[in-house]
């Protein structure tokens, strides 16, 4: 056994029968684990006067530890075995285990329903945490976030995920004291079970030699089989493509995304192929796949009444989770327009509209499109008429920014913090509110964009901001001639960073790379690595006889491919890099380093 201190004992707990009547008070705690002199307050619920006892003495002593007339338990310095915290009158008493250093129990590792994630259990200490180190052999690599012991100390329970099927790995618990020493468990052994190769999306990856491609992993949200069958959709991969994490939709459903929380789960909106006729809805999720918290479209709808003047016909794209916890919901539904001049009357319209959710109370804050657009600017129709994908709230100002495809627009929105009155505080992108530097309109701006995140430090005021622009209907010189009619250019993507002057409302491009001559129509994302590299999806190339890939590529004046995943069958709507399946932890990219072309290949 190893360990960082001093080795421990857990003591055994003696079980304690009581031969009179059912006593009148209970004991609270009903158990304790604590590290020696660790102090623990005891109440006797129901009892007047409770004369307290430690092991049959009144008051305790030295050895097993001492308690106060008002219940404040200290453990003992030094090893105690069998110690009981009682309370004159009959009633069960308290086990408190001395977790001393001395004699570690073993914690164990268990499957579960999930066959990629382990769940390992350990007793720990009032006031410690326990994460657990893993991979595929003791020198580990990999680690989980740090969970907290309960209150008066107990099992602790850690899942840990990030693990290729049918593969053995090792794992050890860390037990963090109060004191920033750790105690170490034994290695644990666990071989993880296997995912049929029919379910298995199929995946290449190559890396051209070009730098190192950032750490992390990818969360891949994707489309549904192609050719109707029943691949895996919402899964993370190591940096070679093989498969470390999925979630397990209902067959005919898809992640419409899926992302992670803060607190180590990830949230999903399950949603039927068929759209808005079919089942959706938002889904909190452990990592073996139980769901912790959902919110149903007839929930919503219910709380809405008397609340908002409209009823949710679908969650989609996007829920932005803000830092006091409430959730931001993205929704669309449908209305009859009349009266609007250059729309025919009884024009069905379907429009966007945010729901500020508090899982306490319900929406506390609404917004719709049709309360503050013109209904009659419809670059792409009025049947879809904002399509809205993509929520970034705003720190600095407590404000929403939020991208609006079918509009070519990303506008901030007056929420601050939810006090807002909903009003449009600017419009990016053609038609809009910000100037660009004359040689760039109207070639630079926005079309059909997704995934909006904001680069720089500040989110108000002079600050950068980065998306994957699809580049739809571009418009291409002074004359607005749109792309791919005759006499011009072909229609194509792009990645640029803008700064944003919100004061002077003018912007210009600080980086871009012209994808050219990838053209994807649809879905995509983008930001920037923690190596400074830029990554990108590009969901549906019409450029390109690779329909569908991720590239990492250098933040450079002329950027040179680091990294690709070439994904077949299945249309990436997201697929980014994200730094572990953990808060706060790195995992490091798992790819063999070397130069040339490598490529890693799963084939159905």
């Amino acid at each position: 056994m190893r360990y960082v201190t001093a080795c421990f004992v857990i003591f055994t707990v003696v079980v304690w029968l009581s031969c009179g009547s059912v006593p009148a008070f209970t004991l609270k705690p009903a158990s304790a684990v604590l590290l020696p002199g660790q102090t623990l307050q005891f109440e006797a619920i129901g009892a007047a006067n409770p004369v307290w006892m430690v092991n049959g003495v009144r008051g305790g002593s030295a050895a097993v530890g001492t308690i106060t007339s008002g219940g404040l338990y200290t453990a003992p310095s030094t090893p105690a075995q069998h110690v009981l915290v009682e309370v004159d009158g009959g009633v069960a008493p308290a086990p408190v285990t001395i977790f001393n250093p001395a004699q570690l129990d073993p914690g164990t590792v268990a499957a579960t329903q999930n066959p990629l994630v382990a769940s390992y259990t350990l007793s720990a200490p009032a006031g410690t945490s326990v994460h657990v180190q893993f991979g595929p052999d003791t020198s580990y690599r990999f680690s989980t976030s740090a969970v907290q012991a309960p209150l008066n100390g107990g099992a602790v329970t850690v899942l840990v995920a990030g693990m290729r099927a049918n593969s053995t790995y090792h794992m050890q618990a860390v037990v963090d004291l109060v004191n920033g020493s750790q105690v170490l468990d034994t290695d644990h052994s666990f071989t993880t079970g296997s995912i049929p190769a029919s379910r298995l999306p199929s995946i290449a990856v190559q890396q051209t030699g070009v730098g190192a491609p950032s750490s992390g992993i990818e969360l891949l949200s994707l489309h549904p089989d192609d050719n109707g069958g029943n691949l895996l959709s919402a899964v993370a991969t190591d940096l070679e493509g093989n498969v470390i994490w999925y979630y397990d939709l209902e067959s005919e459903d898809w992640p419409y995304p899926i992302k992670p929380l803060p607190n180590g789960h990830m949230l999903v909106i399950a949603s039927s192929v068929n759209g808005t006729t079919g089942f959706n809805e938002i889904r909190e999720i452990d990592l073996a796949g139980n769901v912790i918290n959902r919110i149903t479209l007839e929930a919503v709808n219910l709380a809405l009444q008397g609340v908002a003047s409209f009823s949710a016909a679908s969650f989609h794209h996007d829920v932005a989770i803000l830092p006091n916890g409430h959730w931001i919901l993205l929704a669309n539904y449908q209305e009859t327009v009349n009266n609007v001049a250059g729309v025919p009357p009884g024009t069905a319209v379907i429009g966007d509209a945010l729901i500020d959710w508090d899982p306490q109370r319900g929406p506390v804050w609404t917004w719709s499109t049709f309360d503050h657009l013109d209904v009659a600017r419809a670059p792409y129709g009025n049947v879809d008429w904002t399509h809205a994908n993509a929520i970034v709230y705003s720190p600095d100002d407590g404000n929403i920014i939020l991208s609006m495809r079918n509009q070519n627009w990303i506008i901030k929105i007056d929420y601050r913090d939810g006090e807002g009155d909903g009003s449009i505080l600017w419009r990016f992108g053609d038609g809009g509110d910000f100037t660009l530097p004359g040689q760039d309109a109207p070639i630079e701006w926005n079309y059909g964009q997704h995934y909006p995140t904001v680069v720089s430090p500040n989110s108000a005021g002079v600050f950068s901001l980065m998306f994957f622009n699809n580049g739809n209907n571009r418009l291409m010189d002074s004359n607005n001639t749109v792309c791919g009619t005759a006499g011009t250019g072909a229609c194509y993507s792009s990645v640029p960073i803008f700064q944003l002057n919100e004061s002077t409302k003018t912007a210009s491009v600080l980086w871009e790379d012209n994808l050219l001559p990838s053209y994807s129509d649809c879905c995509g994302d983008a930001l920037i690595l923690p190596n400074g590299d830029v990554e990108y999806d590009v969901a549906a190339d019409l450029g390109t006889a690779i329909t569908h890939h991720i590239d990492e590529v250098t933040q450079t004046q002329t950027p040179q491919l680091v990294w690709e995943m070439q994904i077949a069958g299945q249309l990436p709507y997201r697929g980014f890099r994200i730094p572990s399946l953990y808060p706060g932890q790195t995992w490091p990219a798992s790819i063999h380093q070397s130069t040339g072309v490598q490529t890693h290949q799963r084939r159905r």
